[in-house]
């Protein structure tokens, strides 16, 4: 089904297309939705969805459509908050959305599922906020592991450390960034407090640009962060367990909010699990350092483990390396490895191989083995 163009161009002109600058509609989607636009569809960016419904803002308001044209078998071409779509224009009952503009990032990981399906949690997103209660030890491999999804995405990551009210220690609170920029080379780390201020003004100053999304464990202080950039009580808030420092969801749905200082926000329910999804390269860029010891190794193919002329091995040796390090990268390329061989048969072969090689050097040292004992 198509609409008139001049119903279209009639509405566009009522409404311009710049109403949607806020909400980071700019001259390249603009291209994009052209062929669209001559179809006499409208453009919108999803801001929630829910059960086969989405709500998008448009150049005449927000408005609900359904998304049964746009609902393929891959969840990760799902319509998701943060899309930018073309919706049928007033008339329809209900409305539908058509289809979806090719997204420029998006941030997608493992269900904690058996099947190990894909899940796009957010898309054309900008910055990456993960956010890390300080209430509660730090864990390293978990902020690790959001990173690698983050740079896969193709957004910038930025690691927030919330609650750094409750480090009073200036001194400790420096020693915690520090741990956390040795996790995360090329990201900037930022101690924020929404009961001090402290931090807010800088990362105000980074979601006023384009599109951030919220990420981090129940309890991590998400919402109320989103509260303090959007300058008001939009979301629940719950107080966190003292036990452990979780908190329950109190976000149950992925929300895109307009921040009065510029920019858009999406926050997120709590995650519990971060499972990596085809996020090789990612993890790549998260271990930079064992990336570019690597290429000093003897054999291009070096796993790191007992070969001779391994460099990430002898720096490991000399203290140069933290083995806490080098165990989180071969933890997270062997997850993603087993993930994509899920899909890709090349990869299974490949690791097929891998374990008979290992299993022929395992069988021949043991019978070298016997050899030398009798």
């Amino acid at each position: 089904m198509s609409f008139s163009s001049s119903e279209a161009s009639t509405s566009l002109q009522a409404s311009p297309s710049h109403a949607l600058a806020p909400y980071g509609w700019d001259a390249g989607w603009e291209a994009e939705f052209a062929p669209y636009a001559e179809q006499g569809l409208l453009p919108g960016r999803v801001v929630r969805v829910d059960r086969g419904q989405c709500d998008l803002v448009t150049a005449d308001g927000l408005i609900r459509a359904d998304t049964a044209f746009v609902t393929p078998h891959d969840p990760l071409k799902v319509v998701c908050t943060g899309d930018w779509a073309a919706v049928e224009p007033v008339g329809g009952n209900p409305r539908y959305v058509r289809t979806l503009l090719p997204r420029r990032t998006a941030f997608a990981r493992s269900t904690s599922s058996k099947r190990s399906e894909g899940q796009i949690l957010a898309a054309n997103v900008d910055h990456a906020i993960i956010t890390v209660s300080l209430a509660v030890e730090l864990d390293l491999g978990r902020i690790e592991r959001f990173l690698a999804l983050a740079w896969e995405s193709g957004a910038q990551p930025l690691v927030v450390l919330s609650k750094a009210d409750l480090v009073p220690d200036p001194t400790g609170l420096s020693y915690l960034v520090e741990d956390v920029e040795t996790t995360a080379p090329g990201v900037q780390v930022l101690p924020v407090s929404s009961a001090t201020g402290e931090g807010v003004d800088v990362l105000s100053a980074v979601v006023s640009g384009g599109t951030s999304v919220l990420l981090g464990a129940s309890g991590a202080g998400k919402s109320t962060l989103a509260n303090t950039l959007l300058g008001e009580d939009v979301m629940t808030v719950q107080a966190a367990r003292d036990v452990d420092g979780k908190g329950r969801h109190t976000t149950t749905t992925r929300n895109l909010l307009l921040l009065p200082g510029g920019g858009v926000l999406i926050d997120t329910p709590g995650l519990r699990g971060v499972g990596l999804w085809d996020a090789e390269s990612g993890v790549g860029q998260v271990f930079s350092e064992i990336e570019g010891l690597a290429a000093d190794c003897r054999f291009h193919d070096c796993v790191h483990e007992s070969e001779p002329g391994c460099a990430v091995t002898a720096a490991v040796e000399d203290g140069a390396l933290p083995v806490r390090r080098l165990e989180s990268y071969r933890k997270l390329l062997r997850e993603n490895q087993r993930i994509v061989a899920k899909t890709d048969a090349r990869v299974r072969a490949e690791i097929l191989k891998d374990w008979k090689r290992k299993g022929a050097a395992g069988r021949a040292a043991m019978e070298a083995k016997r050899g030398r004992i009798r």
